[in-house]
């Protein structure tokens, strides 16, 4: 598996982004050395794919996979494709206070920790679908990682198309979310202008 090994807040500073979608509560004092130079619209719309990339975890690949399915779809191709970011597995539980960061809970799913109505998964990218049951195993729910985690974010605000129940360690997804609902900092028809070229 690639492993993208650029500090995280070095990262963040490059595509002028803060750390806080991430789930990292560091901030950097460093001024990125790009700040004052003016970018080309080719540029811009790079950073924004590299942004929603970084944030989800995605590589290059995937990612155009993502994007040719989201422009099959009906509907915007930009908003397909968020939505489909957003429904990753790894993302859910993130969204769900189970993971610090999607870094984390992607981990967490590759251990073979969660279960999706009632079945182990262990790929983070499996698509959440309306009304799945998204849980952790019955024998980790007791560990003290989980307890360290809510402790962390437990005041992070879970999304309202997600219902989740702490104490159990379970969560609902009601609905596919809308692209008002997604609180990611990318403007997604940049993207579609660059891969329509």
């Amino acid at each position: 598996m690639a492993v993208d090994r650029v500090p995280v807040l070095k990262r963040c500073r490059s595509l002028g982004l803060d750390p806080i979608y991430l789930g990292i509560d560091k901030k950097s004092n460093r001024e990125s050395k790009r700040a004052n130079k003016k970018m080309s619209e080719y540029g811009t719309q790079l950073r924004e794919k590299q942004k929603a990339k970084f944030i989800y975890g995605v590589l290059e690949k995937p990612f155009r996979n993502y994007y040719e399915k989201a422009s099959r779809m009906s509907g915007q191709t930009g908003e397909n494709l968020m939505v489909m970011l957003e429904c990753r597995l790894d993302n859910v539980l993130f969204r769900m206070g189970l993971g610090r960061t999607r870094k984390e809970a992607r981990q967490i799913v590759d251990h073979k920790h969660v279960l999706v109505n009632g079945k182990c998964v262990n790929i983070p990218s499996y698509q959440v679908k309306a009304g799945d049951v998204v849980e952790i195993k019955e024998k980790y729910k007791s560990a003290q990682r989980y307890k360290d985690i809510l402790e962390v974010t437990g005041g992070r605000m879970v999304p309202a198309w997600i219902e989740m129940d702490q104490e159990a360690l379970k969560g609902t997804v009601k609905e596919l979310p809308t692209r008002d609902e997604i609180d990611v900092p990318v403007n997604e028809m940049l993207i579609v202008e660059l891969y329509s070229k």
